[in-house]
This record gives structure tokens, sequence and C-alpha cells, in this order.
């Protein structure tokens, strides 16, 4: 199976079984979406989401947040992985855009990671969730997806696998394949005990190919 033939079948699957897939993670502006990003590093989105409604609600915007008092909001989100950190970071980003982006997330990847707390996935993910621009956030699910069905070749690190993921996916579905391969990430090509056997991308699937068909 050549390669194209390959993100074709994984194509077609997707576009057929999560024609809708979209970020799982609760936001109702640009804003409110990096708060929950930043939270949802190295935690579940669903934590996240239990966790965010109160932020939202005492800090609704950049200028509040900024003026937030260190405290406070440590202990809104005590319950997320590494809560000193990221509350630093919370306060950080929002006193950076208060300052230098007129309260407005910016929409371009080399804005964004200016902001304290937001790397490159992280703006990836803003950027293509927000505004659809065809970047790829790649995490460990779809790290991990990709290099077990075959979608990429000997990638050692995260930006290693977004360049072949772009360069091989049509540009206009890059911002919907991120969604596709984290939710199958997530569900069905898991870490520890994927469900080869009724995952409807093993025929595309390396892995499947060369580990579980007997």
């Amino acid at each position: 199976m050549t390669k194209n033939e390959r993100y074709q079948l994984v194509i077609n699957y997707f576009e057929k079984n999560a024609p809708d897939a979209e970020t799982e993670l609760i936001y109702d502006n640009p804003f409110q979406l990096l708060v929950a990003v930043i939270l949802s590093a190295q935690c579940t989105d669903k934590r996240v989401n239990l966790t965010t409604p109160s932020i939202f609600i005492k800090y609704p915007g950049p200028k509040e947040l900024a003026a937030g008092n260190y405290e406070e909001i440590f202990q809104l989100i005590r319950s997320i992985s590494y809560p000193n950190n990221k509350t630093k970071h919370l306060m950080g980003m929002a006193r950076k855009l208060v300052e230098d982006f007129n309260s407005v997330v910016p929409m371009t990847v080399d804005e964004l990671v200016t902001l304290p707390g937001v790397g490159r996935k992280t703006a990836n993910v803003i950027t293509s969730v927000i505004d659809g621009q065809p970047n790829m956030a790649v995490d460990t699910h779809v790290f991990r997806v990709s290099a077990r069905i075959g979608l990429t070749s000997a990638a050692k690190t995260p930006l290693s696998a977004e360049k072949q993921l772009i360069k091989n996916f049509p540009k206009a579905l890059i911002y919907r394949a991120h969604h596709w391969l984290i939710l199958h990430g997530r569900y069905v090509c898991t870490a520890r005990s994927p469900r080869c056997t009724s995952c409807g991308l093993k025929e595309a699937c390396k892995f499947y190919k060369n580990n579980v068909k007997s």
C-alpha cells in the first residue's frame, strides 16, 4: 500500500464515521478556549471541563484574569495537573493579552507562542479550532496514532510528525484531521490496550498488520 493510498483510506473512514469531529473542550469564545487548552496539558478534557465554568464566571475576560489573585486562581484549578505552574501561566497569558494584544486573542501561531503557557501545540489548536487554519496540533495521541497507522515514518518529535501530516493531508482537511486522530487515540487506539480487532482502520494500519493480524 502506498502512502497516498493509506492516507486516502484514513480520510474516507473518518469522513464517513466522524464527519463532525471537534474538540471536546467546552468554550464560548477564543479566550475561554485558550484558558481551557492551557489547562488541558497533561490533563483530561473531562477534568478541564469540570473546572473551567467557575473560572469563566469569576474571570470572563483577559482583564479580569490579569487582575486576579494568585491564591484565588490556584484554588479554582487545584484539581488540575500542575496547578502552580498553570496558575502562573494563566496570569501571565492574560497580562500579555491586555498589554500587547488589546485583550484580543491573536490568530497567528507566531503571536500565540509569545504568550506564557502557550507552545506550538496550543497555538495550533487555537488557530485551527477557532479560525479553521491548516495547522496540525500534535499531542501524545496524534503522535502515537499517526505512527501506528503509518501516516508518519520515523518521526522522533512532534514537530517532525506535524510536518509529515501537513504535507500529506489535503490542506482543507488538516484542521479536522487533528480531531480525527486525537479522538481515535483517546477512544480506540489507546496507548496501553488499543482496540485493534474492532478498529475500522485495520486495512490501513501498519501496527495491526505487523503486531495483531494473524
